[in-house]
């Protein structure tokens, strides 16, 4: 391989991996707005608080947090450029649109942020928030893939357990719209039962635990074995938040390792490549590389 495509991909695996950084990042900030009663610390948009872009005069511990999170849509942006000129200067017409999508993805996502402080955090709207942030990551995921892999075709087995995986991601919002930490004290509940829901949620993570478990006996990946170790430690940390009470540090934990599943899954199921194509990260034969300056049709 040329030394100067050795430097870009290089580059371009250093933006991708930002980029699922960034994203999980947010995810854990959100969880610390919500945890923190913060919600409605900034209780407008897109201004903070009456005429003002910031908490200036109206500043609390909870104007902080949600005023912090907020500006981290900054951090998000840059990186999404970042991200979009290295796609750019690669010449490879794939990988450009991923990262424009990515990008593009950054100020709907703050949009859909503000509607969850007008809607004073209605819970599904809440929900949709954070599956934003999870489908984002995909995309992060499927743009780390494309630097030196092909177009995945993914087996059954990977589209039944990603499909799993985003099925409890959801159910797991919606466990949150029906219990106690709503981001605020006047924020509306989802009105379902707790103990209902946490039950459906559990009896989901057992079935993407047995997916995955079948994935590892027929493909036994690097990437599977990953996704079932995050899965277990995910379990373990769901099942004691819920018989202590939920606490708030790990309910914390339980958003950074959704977020984390999310990626995972992502991975797994672009390494389900029908064509026996998937392969751990860095492990690429060059065979599978499309050549130097090769624009994706």
């Amino acid at each position: 391989m040329p030394v100067a495509r050795m430097g870009t991909d290089r580059w371009l695996r250093g933006v991708g991996w930002a980029s699922v950084a960034a994203n999980c990042l947010l995810v854990v900030t959100g969880g610390a707005v919500r945890l923190t009663g913060s919600g409605l610390g900034c209780p407008t948009w897109p201004r903070c608080h009456g005429s003002s872009f910031t908490p200036h005069g109206e500043m609390n511990i909870h104007s902080a947090i949600e005023f912090g999170n907020r500006t981290l849509t900054f951090l998000l942006a840059a990186v999404a450029v970042v991200t979009f000129v290295a796609a750019w200067q690669s010449g490879r017409r794939e990988l450009r649109w991923l990262a424009f999508w990515m990008a593009m993805a950054i100020p709907a996502q703050a949009v859909i942020g503000g509607i969850t402080v007008l809607t004073h955090l209605n819970p599904w709207v809440v929900s949709f928030h954070l599956l934003s942030s999870f489908a984002i990551i995909t995309v992060a995921v499927l743009f780390l893939w494309r630097i030196d892999r092909p177009l995945p075709r993914p087996s059954v087995m990977g589209w039944a357990t990603f499909a799993a995986a985003w099925g409890v991601l959801y159910i797991g919002t919606v466990v949150t719209g029906s219990g106690p930490h709503a981001g605020d004290a006047r924020a509306p509940r989802n009105g379902l039962s707790p103990l209902q829901t946490s039950q459906f949620h559990a009896d989901l993570v057992f079935l993407l635990v047995g997916l995955t478990l079948a994935m590892l006996i027929a493909a036994r990946t690097r990437s599977v074995v990953w996704l079932l170790g995050l899965e277990v430690a995910q379990g373990a940390v769901g099942f004691v938040q819920y018989f202590t009470g939920l606490p708030i540090v790990l309910v914390g934990f339980h958003m950074l390792g959704a977020a984390l599943i999310a990626a995972a899954t992502a991975w797994v199921l672009y390494d389900s490549d029908t064509r026996g194509s998937g392969a751990d990260p860095g492990s690429a034969p060059a065979a599978r590389r499309e050549p130097s300056g090769t624009v994706s049709r």
